[in-house]
């Protein structure tokens, strides 16, 4: 009975053990599992990211060479009418987002300061608000004494001014788009005669001969057009924007005269 109990055993422990063994040799066969794979995403990986980086070296460099066989002397004028347009055009937008202003506020705080301490009061107000709307504002107060027609001409007068330093820059970017323009077109013209020369100085017609014109020819016009395209978009922009802050002030301005009017009455 005893020997049969510890047979039983035997068996039963090793019965156990296989199947330990088993369940080990089980698991480690998924951790290699998962280590083949995780290696050959990592191999993956690594053999991506320098297709990517090369990819994107090779790009920068394609267009340092597109730049440079493209004849620095039509453009270096063009990569300079681009730095300096976009220069100008940065400065006019910000200048023009400082200038903007809340009108309806503007109009309130201005007529309460004229009821509650009269145009020293208002001039103060306009004094201490940014933008062309406040500065002809504080120009039509300070000349209340001399009368409302006094105050409307003033008004007309420094809104013109505003204007027009609003609109200061917008030549020179306009310019600009013109220089690249023609600059790029030049280049066309002066790389076809290129060609031209060759194929009379060989006295045959050959790809090879004609190729270096024309590829002189298509950068510098892609690069005048493409630096016009860009400033021009910034032009635009600025004049919408000088156009809607130019009809914010004229109707501030009426805004104003009204309240000027009724302030007077009084």
């Amino acid at each position: 009975m005893k020997k049969l109990f510890v047979i039983l055993a035997a068996i039963g422990v090793l019965g156990t053990t296989s199947v330990y063994a088993q369940e080990q040799a089980a698991a480690e066969t998924q951790t290699e599992v998962v280590a083949d794979s995780t290696a050959v995403e990592e191999v993956a990986a690594t053999d991506v990211d320098p297709a990517v980086d090369v990819e994107g070296e090779a790009m920068h460099q394609i267009l340092k060479e597109k730049v440079i066989e493209g004849d620095a002397f039509w453009m270096a004028p063009c990569l300079l009418c681009l730095v300096l347009g976009l220069a100008i055009a940065i400065e006019r937008i910000l200048y023009l987002n400082l200038a903007t202003t809340n009108t309806k506020k503007l109009l309130a705080k201005v007529e309460e300061a004229l009821n509650n301490g009269g145009i020293e009061a208002a001039k103060e107000v306009c004094a201490n608000t940014r933008g062309p709307v406040a500065s002809i504002f504080w120009q039509g107060l300070d000349r209340y004494d001399q009368g409302l027609d006094a105050v409307e001409k003033a008004i007309v007068s420094y809104g013109s001014v505003q204007t027009g330093q609003m609109e200061s820059g917008l030549g020179w970017i306009g310019l600009f788009i013109s220089i690249s323009t023609m600059l790029g077109f030049m280049g066309t013209v002066v790389g076809m005669i290129g060609a031209f020369d060759s194929i009379q100085a060989a006295g045959d017609i050959s790809p090879t001969l004609v190729a270096g014109g024309i590829k002189v020819a298509l950068l510098t016009t892609l690069a005048g057009l493409i630096v016009a395209v860009i400033l021009q978009v910034f032009y635009s922009y600025i004049v919408s924007k000088i156009d809607s802050l130019v009809n914010n002030m004229e109707d501030a301005s009426i805004s104003f005269t009204d309240i000027l009017t009724k302030y007077n009455a009084k």
